[in-house]
Formats: C-alpha cells, structure tokens, sequence
C-alpha cells in the first residue's frame, strides 16, 4: 500500500531474513559450519520448516482477516440502513444453521455488536459506526502487511532452498574431486 511504509519494511513479524550464500567455500569455513556438511543442511532445513511454519501461520491470519472485511463492510451497510430507517421493516434473521426467523424491526438508535468472547455490547448508532469504521480501517492494515510479510516470507524459504542446493552441490563437487584425486 502507497505511504504505510510496507515497502521500506523488510517483516512487520519480526520474521529473520535467509542471507545467500554467495561463496560456498567462505560459508562452509565460518566457524559455526565446521561441523560438516549434513549438519550444515539439517540446520538449513530446520530454517526452511520454521519459514514454512511462519508462512502457515500467516496464511491463516490472512483467510481470517479477509473474512472479516466484508463482515464489517456488511455491518456497516446495516448501520447506514438503519440510520435512514424511518419505519418497522419485516425482515428474517438468521437463528442457527439452516433456521430463520421472521421480525420487524422497528427504527432504532441502538445496535448490539459482537465484540469476541461471548461479549455483547449495545451502542448508538454513531459510536457502532465510528467503532466499525475503526476496525476496518486496522484489519485493512493488517492485512496489507501480512500480504507484506508472506512476500518477505516467500523471499527467505526460497534462499533458504537455493542456499541448501548450493551447499549440497559444492558437497556432491568436493567429494568427487576427492575421488578423481585418489
């Protein structure tokens, strides 16, 4: 999104970013990789599930967040219905699964919102607007950096595979050099 400073964040969750191994040989001489190359890849590996983990995670926020935004844009509609409506209109609710309900609802100044946790609250019509607005404006926002994130996140676990196939090449290229010099 332009001007929300998603484009200059490299993760909003912290996610820590795959450094690409460039030289292969300074890589497997660091001190920390001295343990041999399948230690080397099983780390690299261990890295690239976390990221798949992350990626999962993150994918979940996504699906509930742009659930929510067309459920606030259906309750807004409503509030806005409401603020206009002058006399009883006969509608149907939705009681449980598969079971409606006929009412009339007459004009009101008043709405109940779920807020979460069995929780409940009535409102005016303008503070449940005001506070509905509110919420679509931050999932909104969330979602354009979980969008940011999981690009971020795609970015890293494919390093994370090229790295792992370098060093598996350069392993594969070591061990038959060793071989023809024998």
């Amino acid at each position: 999104m332009e001007g929300d400073g998603t484009e200059n964040t490299k993760s909003f969750s912290g996610i820590p970013e795959a450094i690409f191994v460039d030289n292969v040989d300074e890589f497997m001489n660091l001190p920390e990789n001295n343990e041999g190359v399948k230690k080397v890849l099983r780390r690299l590996d261990e890295q690239h599930g976390k990221y798949k983990f992350m990626e999962y995670t993150l994918n979940t926020k996504r699906r509930r967040l742009r659930q929510q935004i067309p459920d606030l844009a259906r309750s807004l509609e409503m509030i806005e219905k409401l603020k206009t409506q002058k006399e009883n209109v006969e509608t149907q609710f939705l009681l449980s699964d598969q079971v409606f309900v006929k009412a009339d609802v007459p004009p009101t100044n008043t709405v109940c919102l779920w807020l979460g946790a069995n929780v409940m609250l009535e409102y005016t019509l303008e503070d449940a607007e005001k506070l509905l607005t509110t919420n679509m404006a931050t999932a909104k926002k969330n979602l354009a950096c979980v969008e940011h994130d999981l690009d971020f996140l795609r970015d890293q676990w494919t390093t994370t595979e090229v790295n792992m196939a370098r060093v598996y090449n350069w392993d594969v290229k070591r061990r038959q050099a060793v071989k023809a010099s024998s």
